[in-house]
């Protein structure tokens, strides 16, 4: 058990068998399955209408699989003829709105769903503590900043001491800096309680900061699990490349343990994909590509963003690359530039 500034959680492994969901006749979950450890915090990335909330929902209960199972552990909470209401499974959740009753005050929100016991004031208080709203415990959501509403959705989750927690783009409809500010904070939270958590973005720079593990979906389907670091440097597939990370993808011949490419010979991951010959696609990070002047590209635009810049280039046959420097812009829109690959053993992808 964890114990976090008056709050108790037991954190619980959350399992998810080959679920099957359609609504209205049309398939939303495909044969998905998910397990997220005790304590561990998984983000759900994928594109809108890929089915990420609605697998939440699933596990939430307030959606009944028509097929696969469900299990908290080792108990059962949908499937193989058995459903457990969504208010007995121990299961919090943080919407994408906040979903604020705007009537209630600040306290009055966070204590909506708990059972009227001796220690129910210490609770509310104890999650109000937690985000740092106790001095707002007697505010109208309507008088509360964006951030502080989505505090306020958190406390209230929090409060029932949930095992396991749901939050689906709680932050997409913040401003970019508010945003930022308040998915580390809630990152170092959930961590410090060490609840087991799930959360939902399309986003894959939130993705990264808020999973300890990510599962990319797609069409109904999850794609791959791991780190970060797993799947930025060995996506599984083209798709995935290319939606997790900035990414260029180069036709090549691959032999020996590496391919030669318009930006030269670039080393390959040994065994991955089955791709260590013939025609392949390559992966080019942006940030391992090397430029120098005068060659064969043409900079077509420069962004600076202070820590580093991006290039995008064009090729008199039409191809395009993307390239970072980490540093402020050495090459200007128009000049003539040389590409060659800086980077470790990457991943290929066979054309055939």
């Amino acid at each position: 058990m964890v114990t976090g500034q008056g709050l108790h959680v037991q954190p619980r492994r959350v399992t998810v068998e080959d679920a099957h969901l359609n609504l209205g006749g049309t398939p939303v979950l495909r044969g998905v399955s998910l397990t997220i450890e005790p304590g561990a915090s998984v983000a759900l990335l994928g594109p809108s209408g890929c089915g990420k909330t609605t697998l939440l929902r699933l596990i939430a209960g307030l959606e009944r699989p028509d097929g696969g199972i469900v299990r908290l552990d080792d108990e059962v909470l949908s499937g193989g003829g058995r459903f457990v209401e969504p208010e007995q499974r121990r299961v919090g959740m943080v919407f994408q709105d906040g979903a604020l009753f705007p009537h209630l005050t600040v306290a009055e929100n966070v204590a909506f769903g708990l059972h009227k016991t001796a220690d129910r004031d210490d609770r509310v208080g104890a999650a109000l503590d937690l985000v740092g709203l106790s001095a707002l415990a007697d505010r109208l959501p309507a008088h509360l900043s964006g951030g502080e509403r989505q505090r306020v959705a958190l406390a209230r989750a929090l409060a029932p001491e949930p095992s396991v927690l749901l939050l689906d783009e709680p932050f997409a409809s913040l401003d970019a800096t508010l945003r930022v500010q308040l998915r580390t904070e809630v990152r170092r939270l959930l961590s410090e309680l060490g609840i087991t958590s799930l959360f939902v973005t399309h986003d894959q720079d939130e993705a990264f900061v808020l999973g300890d593990e990510i599962a990319v979906m797609q069409a109904g389907r999850i794609l791959q699990s791991g780190t970060p670091g797993e799947l930025y440097e060995r996506p599984s597939d083209r798709w995935v490349a290319t939606f997790v990370g900035d990414a260029n993808l180069v036709s090549g011949e691959a032999s020996a343990g590496q391919a030669a490419t318009d930006v030269g010979q670039v080393p390959l991951v040994a065994g991955l994909n089955g791709a260590s010959s013939g025609s392949v696609d390559v992966l080019l990070r942006p940030e391992f590509l090397e430029l120098a002047s005068d060659g064969a590209w043409t900079v077509d635009t420069v962004e600076f963003y202070g820590h580093d810049s991006m290039y995008q280039l064009t090729r008199d046959d039409g191809h395009r690359l993307q390239v970072r420097s980490f540093t402020a812009p050495h090459h200007r829109r128009g000049e003539r530039v040389s590409v060659r690959y800086r980077g470790p053993p990457t991943v290929a992808y066979r054309t055939d």
